[in-house]
């Protein structure tokens, strides 16, 4: 079976796009086959509040649930996070969901469809990703165009690399990940582009997780990331209390991070006896508070010039964050918010120094982690997020 898929796979991967989608669709539907409809979840109940709100289907980090979980504490709102099961990824919390097998099979795409046509107000799509189930579309244009005809109101969010424009970062950051003619940077740009030309045609509102995306489209409104600090702080010793200072680092996504430079300057860090060094894979997300919180210092990437999800957690925990965030991201945050990032400032040339730099002066570097808890329950525990949707949620306007 193994090889069969490894073959098929190879196939599809030389079809031109048309025809390797259908393919996709027909291998799915098979798959689907072996799943019987009473083991879906059932769809949630329709609430009677006069805005109901649903995000989906990506729940990137967990954030489609946490903003499903800020929208609902504006009054009169209600609502649902949904999103897509895929195996081999670890699953965060969400409302309801649907694994990939199911999502191309007629029969749960018309149930979806009626659903969400018949229960929401308001459809917030994420990373341009079809709501209704794989269709043979490329992305959302023909979920969002059913969704308007119906008189729903239907806003667009992005993450990250869903609309960067990898090109356009390149030139703006001196350690941009992004190289012309990678196989990751010219998927990305292609999708960018693409994401892009949707946006401007589709003129709906249009939020992003980050602030550093507003370089990538203007007229959005940042949609700050959304945590419980609760578990994280609950979790959380006291610094520098172990024998050696503890270094984390989580490569989600190693290449975008900069993980072989941090590897290799922590490497040799820890080897001299800093440090000890943990590089944390495979934990999933409700063991990550456990891991953060026995570590003093947590790095999180050199490449991107941002702060998002990881970085917040830790913060919430009182850990020590070390980051390339960057000068325009750091002012875009002060004259929003007039606060000031609490994340120690690196990059791939300063990492060795400014790590043994805290560890020298440990009393300096608990002060500055000290901020962070506060910072996150100000900017990142979900109200402020639920202040940048509600204008678009109270709003009787339908695109």
């Amino acid at each position: 079976m193994g090889d069969s898929m490894t073959v098929s796979r190879s196939i599809r991967e030389h079809l031109p796009a048309p025809l390797a989608r259908t393919a996709g669709a027909v291998r799915r539907r098979l798959r689907g086959l072996r799943y019987s409809y009473a083991q879906l979840p059932a769809f949630p109940p329709v609430a009677t509040t006069p805005v109901r709100m649903l995000v989906g289907p990506t729940n990137s980090a967990g954030q489609g649930h946490a903003w499903a979980q800020a929208a609902r504490t504006v009054p009169g709102v209600s609502a649902v996070s949904f999103a897509l099961h895929r195996k081999g990824q670890f699953q965060f919390r969400t409302d309801y969901g649907v694994p990939l097998a199911w999502f191309g099979q007629p029969r749960w795409q018309r149930a979806q469809e009626q659903h969400v046509v018949g229960s929401y107000t308001h459809v917030l799509v994420e990373s341009l990703r079809p709501i209704f189930g794989a269709r043979g579309f490329p992305d959302a244009s023909a979920d969002i165009a059913a969704l308007r005809a119906a008189g729903v109101n239907v806003g667009l969010l992005f993450h990250g690399s869903d609309i960067r424009l990898p090109s356009r970062h390149a030139k703006r950051e001196r350690w941009s990940p992004f190289i012309p003619g990678d196989d990751l940077t010219e998927r990305l740009e292609s999708q960018a582009r693409r994401h892009a030309e949707l946006v401007e045609s589709l003129g709906l509102p249009v939020f992003v997780s980050t602030v550093d995306l507003l370089d990538d489209v203007p007229d959005a409104q940042w949609l700050p990331v959304a945590i419980d600090p609760g578990p994280w702080q609950q979790a959380a010793r006291p610094l520098f209390t172990g024998e050696r200072p503890v270094v984390v680092h989580v490569p989600s996504n190693a290449q975008l991070k900069g993980t072989d430079r941090i590897d290799a300057v922590l490497t040799e860090l820890h080897d001299s006896g800093v440090l000890e060094y943990r590089r944390i894979t495979g934990v999933p997300h409700n063991g990550m508070p456990a891991v953060i919180g026995d570590a003093d210092i947590v790095v999180d990437q050199l490449r991107i010039g941002l702060y998002g999800v990881a970085a917040a957690e830790a913060l919430a925990a009182g850990r020590i964050v070390v980051s390339y965030v960057g000068d325009a991201v750091r002012q875009r945050v002060r004259t929003l918010t007039g606060r000031e990032v609490p994340i120690v400032e690196v990059d791939p040339d300063t990492l060795g120094d400014v790590l043994t730099g805290l560890i020298a002066d440990c009393d300096a570097a608990a002060e500055r982690a000290a901020a962070g808890p506060g910072y996150v329950t100000e900017l990142h525990d979900g109200s402020r997020s639920a202040e940048a949707l509600t204008s678009w949620l109270t709003s009787k306007e339908t695109l």
